[in-house]
């Protein structure tokens, strides 16, 4: 304890006899020449302006209604519960007023910003969903009734309506698409209740998705900003004081603040306010692809330079996609301009496009890059999922050195998987170390083998026969519903 007081006695020496850029030295102690002051942002200007914009939200729960939930756990690839890089990703939900059971009536806060005089206010879904009631309150102290104008929770917005007699005062609205890692940025909320509380830092990545497991169609903003319960729908503002952001989730295994915090692009909430205030809904674009990452296995198979852009896995009959010939084993490289370097880039692009714009779209098939024109369709508000299938009896194959069997399917079999006829044989059993460790199982369905269509246990056959230890095959796999890569790589006999 001793030592620990003397150090910071003598660190208050050294601060305190600081004299023209110049330290004065304890005894024994070289003088050095201080560094110049680090030009560092004042926001009195920015909180000055923009407080008066930003409100706190109450919803309030009768307890007849069931509220919402208030956290959203994070899982991994392949979305089990128990991958061990799971963290928990947290909706910081508003500050319960009234701790009680969900059957109780309570009140929860969030916060929120005024983007019109005439009273339109944005904030997130999760802070008003269900709710019997909304009200929120001013920096004058004035409680208004809001009307909830329309919500999405896909992008995680609600639009709000007060009316207040006369002009209230209102936020800036800013491009987000011009936010770089290292740029201040600050938020106001109402943390825990304590209203209009100002914290700040920077931008630590933009383009951020988290996962694909609730919000696939968002890349949201990453920065080190300290926000809490309580902070949900508030702004994020640049240096400009400029709305860049929605302060929307956190990424934490305690539900507290840990240094990392996610905002959903202002120009993403943007782009849905128009439709929430004439339809209460979003309507959004959809391609008809569904994309995976292009790992090591599928770069190692397919020859591959590097991991970028999007491996289409499946293409959905009719779609635009399909109509502009894309096909699986195409990697999307760019979409309307836009690069594509992974496959979560791809469809929070689209999403945002109007139905019916015709995009350009560049892939990469068989290492030769060509570009399509795709017309954008509509993304059903609902997709239900696509039932498969069991096994089905048969004369039966497989690989001995992938480690697994295969079966034929007949075509009532592939009409219930939505399946044309000649796609596909039915994986019967996984024998060997190679397919189990790649994760495949009994029911699924092989579409191709590096790039090959099969379709019958022949056809698997032929495309497997010349594989050897130490290569790697990648195979396209239908299951429930939904296609993705396999890459099997077959150990080195060395």
């Amino acid at each position: 304890m001793t030592s620990s007081i003397l150090r910071s006695s003598r660190l208050s020496l050294l601060v305190c006899c600081t004299l023209a850029g110049t330290v004065v030295a304890a005894p024994g102690v070289r003088a050095q020449q201080a560094p110049a002051a680090a030009s560092l942002p004042d926001f009195t200007g920015i909180v000055q302006r923009n407080a008066p914009a930003v409100v706190q939200v109450e919803a309030k729960y009768s307890g007849r209604s069931k509220p919402p939930v208030r956290g959203v756990s994070g899982q991994g690839q392949g979305g089990m519960p128990d991958d061990p890089q799971a963290e928990l990703f947290r909706r910081f939900f508003g500050m319960p007023m009234m701790p009680s059971p969900a059957e109780q009536a309570h009140t929860s806060l969030g916060s929120g910003f005024i983007i019109s005089g005439d009273g339109y206010i944005l904030t997130n879904n999760h802070v008003v969903a269900d709710a019997d009631k909304v009200i929120v309150r001013l920096q004058d102290r004035r409680i208004l009734d809001a009307k909830v104008v329309g919500t999405d929770p896909t992008y995680d917005i609600a639009l709000l309506k007060v009316s207040a007699g006369g002009s209230l005062p209102m936020v800036s609205v800013g491009d987000s698409r011009n936010l770089k890692p290292g740029q201040w940025v600050l938020a106001i909320g109402s943390p825990f209740g304590f209203d209009y509380t100002v914290t700040q830092g920077i931008v630590s990545a933009v383009g951020r998705n988290l996962g694909g497991q609730d919000q696939p169609y968002t890349s949201f903003i990453q920065t080190d900003v300290p926000i809490n319960r309580g902070n949900s729908g508030g702004p994020l503002f640049n240096l400009q004081g400029q709305v860049v952001g929605i302060n929307s989730q956190i990424y934490s295994g305690t539900g507290g603040y840990q240094g990392v915090s996610f905002s959903i692009p202002i120009d993403v909430a943007m782009s849905a306010v128009d439709q929430l205030k004439t339809k209460g809904y979003v309507t959004r674009g959809q391609l008809g692809v569904m994309v995976g990452p292009v790992d090591d296995s599928a770069m190692k198979a397919l020859h591959l330079g590097d991991s970028e852009g999007g491996l289409v896995a499946q293409v959905t009959a009719g779609s635009g996609a399909e109509k502009a010939g894309i096909q699986p084993g195409d990697i999307i490289l760019g979409y309307n301009g836009q690069p594509v370097r992974a496959a979560s880039d791809l469809p929070p692009l689209v999403a945002m496009t109007k139905p019916g714009t015709r995009a350009p779209l560049e892939i990469l098939r068989n290492g030769k890059k060509q570009t399509v024109q795709v017309t954008v369709g509509t993304m059903p508000r609902d997709q239900a999922a696509v039932d498969h299938g069991g096994p089905q009896p048969g004369a039966g194959g497989g690989s001995a050195v992938l480690g697994l069997t295969v079966q034929p399917l007949d075509n009532a079999s592939r009409k219930q998987m939505d399946l044309k006829p000649g796609q596909g044989v039915l994986i019967g059993d996984v024998t060997g170390d190679v397919a189990a460790q790649a994760g495949l199982q009994p029911g699924d369905v092989i579409l191709m083998v590096n790039q090959q269509l099969v379709g019958s246990v022949e056809a698997f056959r032929a495309a497997t026969k010349d594989v050897k230890a130490g290569s790697t095959v990648l195979l396209l796999v239908r299951r429930e519903g939904q296609n993705r890569f396999f890459g099997l790589t077959v150990p080195d006999d060395k």
